[in-house]
């Protein structure tokens, strides 16, 4: 099995030879500014195809992250070309906020104000800010941050309405995509408002956020951190009382909580509820690696009732799974997770990184096979998930 040396070694690799080269190079939309909409998995870039909140958003994270990492002033630069794009573009000056979905000149084609995109431009801007220390980023962050609170949050029953319309008015569909159920609440945006918040409370260490983030980590223990048969898993969707409506789980999702939790604790510097992801994050890595780690090494993609209902490997799930993992061995000192965390790593070595186009292939499919319908690069697949492992990971296996 890989030894720690030897896993950050083919980390570095993989982050400096593949990934980071991949997005500097090629996904820049030369002719209408920004970054492109769509490659397919052969490496070809779909003319005309529509460009999302959620792309443009993560790729300013990303390069924002790299230039805060290793100082390069060529990152610093795709940083701002998609902070430039962000606000000239997606930006609603009219209403404020960000909207979801623009055509490939950049037009708006779906105006919605779905707070998972909200969230992840706070994510992104506020890492920018803490890149550069330039006042503009932060502000803009400070000023989603504080349209989420008064028109998404929940006063009553805690947490955030799904999606709003354009003017922050309550939305008629409330779903976050087409698979998604159409609930006023959900595990997943919940997940990416406390990733969000995690990061302005480092660049902005405002005493609401410090208030909203750890109502988020209470609201994960008593309500979507699930227990049944000695399982733990994320529940997905619920009603506005919290109740729940979904069966299924995503192994993705409960593994990346994992260490999503464990950072925002740190970040509050709240022992008390450290204390508590800490308990929950080795409770969900003990039912991950027991449900849905396979013999190949390999994460499947989701459960119901303790067993794996879709043995297909995401892309983004073994990146997260290995950043989860590896947070566990840490908190714990259990070896058992931390080779969980190098097996995964040595399937993505073998299964997942594209050698011949570059980046990271969508799916492996259950029987082994590469899903070569789903695109290498689109409004749901940037470099956020991958680019990130590696990042965390470095900075741990150097540690």
């Amino acid at each position: 099995m890989t030894s720690p040396t030897d896993l950050r070694k083919a980390i570095e690799a993989e982050l400096y030879g593949n990934l980071l080269p991949f997005w500097r190079s090629r996904s820049l939309d030369t002719d209408h500014g920004g970054f492109i909409g769509e490659m397919s998995n052969a490496g070809q870039v779909r003319a005309g195809a529509d460009k999302g909140l959620i792309l443009n958003s993560r790729v300013l994270w990303t390069f924002s992250a790299v230039y805060r990492e290793l100082g390069d002033d060529g990152d610093l630069a795709l940083a701002q070309r998609a902070y430039r794009y962000l606000l000239d573009r997606f930006a609603d000056r009219d209403h404020g906020g960000f909207l979801w979905l623009l055509d490939s000149e950049g037009r708006p084609l779906e105006d919605t104000k779905k707070i998972y995109g909200q969230a992840f431009c706070i994510y992104a801007l506020s890492e920018l800010y803490l890149a550069t220390g330039k006042a503009g980023p932060l502000e803009e962050a400070q000023a989603v941050f504080d349209l989420i609170e008064l028109y998404a949050r929940d006063d009553e029953y805690g947490g955030y309405i799904e999606s709003l319309s354009r003017d922050w008015s309550p939305a008629g569909d409330l779903r976050l995509s087409d698979k998604d159920m159409d609930t006023p609440k959900s595990m997943n945006n919940h997940l990416h408002v406390l990733e969000a918040y995690a990061n302005l409370y480092r660049a902005w260490p405002d005493r609401k956020v410090a208030e909203r983030l750890g109502e988020l980590i209470d609201l994960f223990d008593r309500h979507i951190v699930g227990e049944d048969d000695g399982r733990c898993h994320l529940h997905h969707f619920f009603d506005k009382q919290w109740s729940v409506c979904s069966e299924t789980y995503s192994y993705g999702h409960d593994i990346e909580a994992a260490w999503l939790l464990a950072e925002a604790a740190e970040v509050l510097g709240d022992e008390s509820r450290q204390a508590v992801v800490h308990r929950r994050a080795e409770q969900l890595a003990r039912s991950v690696l027991a449900e849905a780690v396979d013999a190949d090494g390999g994460l499947a993609y989701e459960g119901r009732d303790g067993r794996v209902i879709d043995p297909s490997r995401e892309w983004w799930c073994q990146a997260e799974a290995i950043v989860g993992f590896w947070q566990v061995y840490a908190s714990t000192g259990r070896e058992v997770f931390a080779d969980a965390a190098r097996t995964i790593w040595d399937f993505i070595d073998k299964r997942v990184i594209d050698r011949e186009n570059g980046e990271w292939f969508w799916r492996v499919l259950g029987d082994g096979s590469i899903d070569e319908s789903e695109p290498k690069v689109s409004e749901w697949k940037g470099p956020y998930h991958n680019t990130r492992m590696c990042l965390e990971m470095l900075r741990r296996l150097k540690a």
